[in-house]
This record gives structure tokens, sequence and C-alpha cells, in this order.
């Protein structure tokens, strides 16, 4: 049993759900997206092994760590740098996505610095508020980059659902596809169609997607096996290819309630509590300086999550056949949300099998 909190990573798991998304994804290029694992080399080469064309990063510093460890494919830059980086994002990027022209033309002087073309993916903001130029802009924009001499315009593309969440449908597809068609013709040649991320694999897959769409920047359905946009599993995909472990530092059994006047709890919050009566109450070695509480889902359906201090995971054990003893591992699969959280944390180990 492990005496500190481990992640573990499962990689056969990671490349047959690439290899899932690649084949309901039929004619779609796929780029995996690995910043939710802070840029893992393991991880990456496990979404190529399953077909992935390219990874997609938001960290340059990921990209620079994943070159450095050999990993070969070409790198997408999924979040713009800021103009001051141009250099970094041009020596290290293949593609960035962008939608502002200082930065286009920041990169333009950087590419020529360096002697070399830069491509861009043109984003176009489809109503999830996220980063992207609205679509009257585009074909300004288009003109603009069409004038450069070292950065060329290899498509357009959208993010949806991540903020606004805001989901893809024919309709806000088909609204890329048609400028994307419309801009194409405008300058000469086709352009590529990146229409999203894991939540348009729904619609690729189901046939409902625009067919002009041929770009997906996939994450979290390759590493979690769901929909984000539902957090449900999609594809038959494997949901289990990460699995946390934390230690019982305590079990005990206590009142449900806290007793005495109640205030604000560490991070601000005034807490809701069911009066169980008296329970078993474990607190493993994992806190929301590791990831969110509401992010873990105990593996056995019988242990509860209550709460978390910075460094105390509080579950109730309760219905288990017997309480967990000090020192016993409880299993937890994490959403999104803990996946970055355990991945960013310098005190979470990760071991990677498969």
């Amino acid at each position: 049993m492990p005496a500190t909190a481990t992640l573990t990573i499962d990689l056969a798991k990671i490349e047959r759900n690439a290899r899932a998304v690649c084949a309901a994804a039929t004619g779609v290029e796929i780029v995996g997206v690995s910043k939710v694992t802070c840029g893992s080399p393991e991880v990456a080469r496990a979404m190529l092994s399953g077909g992935a064309a390219a990874i997609g990063e938001s960290r340059l510093e990921n990209i620079e760590h994943l070159r450095q460890a050999g990993v070969e494919a070409p790198f997408w830059l999924v979040r713009s740098a800021p103009p001051a980086l141009a250099d970094d994002v041009v020596r290290l990027a293949d593609v960035s996505l962008e939608s502002e022209l200082a930065t286009v033309a920041a990169l333009d002087e950087a590419a020529a610095r360096a002697g070399c073309c830069h491509a861009i993916v043109a984003m176009v903001d489809l109503g999830d508020l996220r980063e992207g130029m609205m679509p009257d802009d585009v074909f300004a924009f288009v003109d603009h980059v069409e004038a450069l001499s070292h950065v060329k315009l290899l498509g357009l593309g959208t993010s949806l659902t991540c903020y606004g969440s805001v989901v893809p449908s024919e309709e806000n597809l088909g609204l890329l596809v048609r400028l994307a068609a419309d801009a194409g013709e405008r300058i000469g040649r086709r352009l590529l169609v990146s229409g999203g991320s894991s939540t348009s694999l729904a619609l690729v897959a189901e046939g409902r997607a625009p067919a002009a769409l041929d770009n997906l920047r996939i994450g979290e359905a390759i590493v979690l096996g769901v929909d984000p946009a539902t957090r449900e599993r999609i594809l038959g995909l494997e949901t289990d290819a990460l699995v946390v472990s934390a230690p019982v530092i305590e079990c005990k059994i206590k009142p449900s309630v806290p007793v005495g006047t109640l205030a604000q709890d560490a991070f601000g919050r005034r807490p809701v509590f069911e009066d169980r009566g008296r329970r078993p109450r474990a607190i493993v070695a994992l806190g929301r300086q590791d990831a969110p509480a509401e992010g873990l889902c105990p593996r056995d359906p019988r242990v509860r999550v209550l709460g978390a201090s910075s460094d105390h995971l509080i579950l109730d054990v309760g219905d288990l056949e017997r309480p967990p003893t000090v020192g016993e591992s409880i299993d937890f699969v994490p959403g999104y949300s803990a996946t970055l959280g355990l991945f960013t944390s310098p005190y979470v180990r990760k071991v990677f099998v498969g």
C-alpha cells in the first residue's frame, strides 16, 4: 500500500481510448490534447500510438518538456501566447491557435528571424465566449494574415463548452464550415476546419457533424473516457485509466454535524451538513491543494466523500463491512478538475503502468 497519495495511469487504456476515438471519427484528424496531464510524455506517446496525428498543449513549458523527452509529433499550442513569447511559440510549436492580429504580427516577425513559416488556426467565437474573433471579423483577419510572409493560415477553428457550456451543434459547426469555405475561396485554397474538442465527438461519431469538419482536439475523452458536456461515458471508452489512491491517516466514530458555533471554513464557504448521527469517518492524506473533493469518485460506492480541507479528505465509511485501518489505501477515480490538480500537485506520486 502506498505511503503517500499515488496517481496510477494505465497507458494501455489511454492508448485503447485514443484508438477508439480515431476509429469513431473516420476521416477526421485527431490532435491528442495532453494538457490535463501537464504534458506527460508517457500519455502523449500513448495518444500517438492510438492514432493521434499531433499533440496539443496549452503551455509552452509542456511542449518544451515533451520535445526534450523525445516525443516526435507535430505540436499544437492550443492557447494563444502573448506577443512577447512569439519567438518561443515559433521555436516550439508547429501550429498555434490565434485570434489577435497583434500576436500574429509578432509571430510573423519571430518566424522571419528564425527563417521559417509558422502555421496558425484562426479561432472563431461561436457563442461560448472563450477565445475567438466574432464571425463578422473573420474575412478581415484572413486578408491581413494572407499579406504576411512568414505566417500561414492553416484553417479556422472554434472552442465550445469549455467556458460558456455551449454544446456543439449542426448549426454552430455549420457556420464554422461555411466561414472556412468562404475564406478558402477568398484566398484560393482549402482551409482546415478544427471543430472543437471532446464535446464535438458525439456529433462526429453519429454522422451529424458537417462533412467538411476535418480536425478535432481531443483530451478528456481519451484520458477519462467521457463526454465533457455530460460527464457520461462515450463510445464505450474506458473511464478508469486514472486511479488515485490515498492512505488513511485517521478513522474514528464521530458526530456527522459539527459541534459549536459555525462560521466559514478554510476556503470562505459555509458548508451544510446532514445529520446522520454518529458515523465512522476516515481521513485520507489528500486535500484541496492536490484536487477538489467534488472531483473524486470513490471506487467503492459505499464510501462517501464529505469534504476536504487543504490537506485532508474526509470520508463517511459507515457503510463498509469494516472501517479501514490506518495506513490502508482508498481508491478514487478522478474527474477532469481533479485530474488537473493531481497531475499539477508535486505531492502526488505518479505511476505509469501498461
